[in-house]
């Protein structure tokens, strides 16, 4: 009797699964975010990504850069959302890996939409936003209690290259103001605060946080832009105004500063 052997091609369904990294420290990546890259066939990452989670994807798995940072646009979003469904088809489990949360300024669910105007299913893993979870690792809070009782979470500069308008109106409220990619126009984000006579609310601003190159410079409306040109503070960074940053360890010799000066 003569046996035949035939080795036969395993077929992979498609499937996406956006995750959150968090703000860059790799450990910070949740458990199930963890777990969904070592199930991965491709890894689509971008910019702000620590590499090192690169290592929890299978040795057999395609790692794909696609990130977009300032001035370098070699992804656009239309072609991210391409790639990861023509990968999801031809090899299987996606893992689009992104930066912080998904659905914090991460353009996820257009992500999402596009996954399922092809039918593969998509899941979503939420990570540390670094909005909240910048500021927190500086002993920041983006809420205290008789200091703020809400926070705005707001992108420095819309599509069209303008400051959002929801600047104009979050810095007329007693609120926490988290900016996030628009410290190219901090001098005109001081100057709203400063409208609203508010020279002297504390800001906070923080590059690259939770990384090593991690920077924070805190002062208050009046000296910021100075500060941050004092301490070469570049992209990626985000503000944080309000009164929560003078719980900043760094701010007690400006509160200091500004006591003596009341009392003269």
């Amino acid at each position: 009797m003569i046996v035949t052997t035939e080795t036969k091609q395993t077929v992979k369904e498609p499937k996406i699964t956006l995750v959150g990294a968090g703000p860059g420290d790799a450990e910070l990546i949740t458990i199930k975010g963890m777990k969904a890259l070592q199930t991965a066939d491709v890894v689509l990452y971008d910019a702000l990504i620590n590499e090192d989670l690169l290592s929890f994807a299978p040795a057999h798995a395609h790692k794909v850069y696609v990130g977009k940072r300032s001035g370098d646009h070699s992804y656009s979003q239309e072609a991210v959302n391409q790639l990861m469904v023509d990968y999801a088809i031809n090899y299987g489990h996606v893992v689009r890996l992104k930066g912080g949360d998904p659905f914090v300024f991460g353009r996820g669910f257009e992500e999402l939409d596009h996954a399922a105007s092809y039918s593969i299913p998509a899941e979503v893993i939420p990570g540390i936003s670094s909005s909240i979870g910048v500021p927190g690792l500086q002993q920041i809070p983006v809420t205290h209690r008789g200091l703020s009782e809400s926070f705005w979470v707001i992108t420095g500069t819309t599509t069209n290259g303008k400051i959002s308008n929801d600047i104009y109106a979050a810095a007329q409220s007693k609120a926490t103001v988290v900016i996030l990619m628009g410290l190219h126009k901090l001098a005109e984000i001081a100057e709203i605060f400063k409208a609203q006579g508010k020279h002297r609310l504390p800001v906070a601003l923080i590059q690259s946080g939770s990384t090593v190159n991690e920077k924070v410079v805190v002062g208050i409306v009046n000296t910021i832009v100075e500060l941050a040109e004092e301490n070469k503070v570049k992209a990626p960074a985000m503000m944080v105004f309000g009164d929560v940053v003078s719980l900043h360890p760094k701010f007690q010799p400006i509160r200091e500063f500004y006591d003596i000066l009341a009392q003269e």
